[in-house]
């Protein structure tokens, strides 16, 4: 399809060239033959067999991944992605903002919005797909090399739109099942920061699994200290930048729902920092 593109652009460009270089009165036959051959049927019929084709290999792109294919639900929500790995048993395992995948085999993402249109898009591995309420679009994807790839938001959501990404890890199938196996397992953390994060009612927005905490408004923070990033894939996720989310959310991701904590204690920030990390 580029190539047809490239193809009527340098034929119209070229005739746009040949009226600037020679101006004037034309030949009159020669310069229909230009106009109508070049100018209109060719493009016609280039773009025409390009439609046909596209149109021929959308039953393939339509079709769901192969029985057995590893499913992954991914919802939209401003200005994050919650992710659900479908397990053979028929569990779902939740996380957030960061997608792993294993390498030379299919994949169907299933996709759906919580609030307003976003579009699903990891440049690398394929085309994006819109993300629509009320509805579900699939998707079907064949990572075939090793690697951490970005994606993105496509459709314009709000003010963080552009604060709407996700890291994508595509990997050997042994090292993903060993993720996944460790993403179905609950929290088995014990540390002070646990104390904190109850206090300060975290937990009615985040759910851990193996604690009290089970909200569901915002992400899952279950193996919150594996994730490679933070806030949607805006910052590392480093004890630094855990720090600076805690205390000073809108700026670091302006628009976002979850209040800054810019007064807590020192010795109480530091707990529930290394709390996070410490969920692995």
């Amino acid at each position: 399809m580029a190539a047809g593109a490239v193809v009527i652009w340098f034929i119209v460009v070229g005739l746009a060239v040949y009226a600037i270089i020679y101006p004037g009165k034309h030949d009159a036959r020669k310069t229909g033959l230009l106009v109508i051959g070049g100018g209109a049927v060719f493009p016609t019929v280039v773009l025409t067999a390009l439609l046909t084709y596209g149109l021929s290999i959308l039953p393939g792109l339509q079709r769901p991944a192969p029985e057995g294919s590893q499913v992954i639900e991914v919802v939209g929500v401003r200005w994050w992605w919650r992710v659900f790995y479908h397990l053979p048993d028929g569990r779902r395992v939740e996380t957030a903002n960061e997608i792993h995948l294993p390498v030379d085999e299919a994949v169907e993402f299933q996709l759906a919005s919580e609030d307003v249109i976003h579009s699903f898009w990891i440049p690398s591995l394929g085309g994006k797909t819109d993300m629509i309420p009320g509805r579900q679009n699939r998707l079907k994807l064949f990572p075939t090399k090793a690697g951490v790839y970005r994606g993105a938001c496509a459709e314009f959501c709000g003010a963080a739109h552009a604060q709407m990404a996700f890291d994508v890890i595509v990997e050997p199938r042994d090292e993903f099942n060993q993720w996944l196996a460790t993403m179905a397992e609950p929290s088995t953390v014990n540390h002070p920061g646990s104390v904190v994060f109850d206090r300060l009612g975290c937990g009615a927005c985040h759910a851990i699994r193996g604690t009290n905490a089970n909200g569901f408004v915002g992400p899952d923070l279950t193996h919150f200290g594996r994730r490679r990033s933070l806030g949607a894939a805006i910052l590392a996720n480093t004890r630094e930048n855990r720090k600076r989310w805690i205390t000073h959310t809108h700026q670091a991701k302006p628009g976002v729902e979850m209040p800054a904590f810019e007064h807590l204690e020192e010795q109480e920030l530091d707990q529930l920092v290394d709390y996070l990390g410490a969920l692995q």
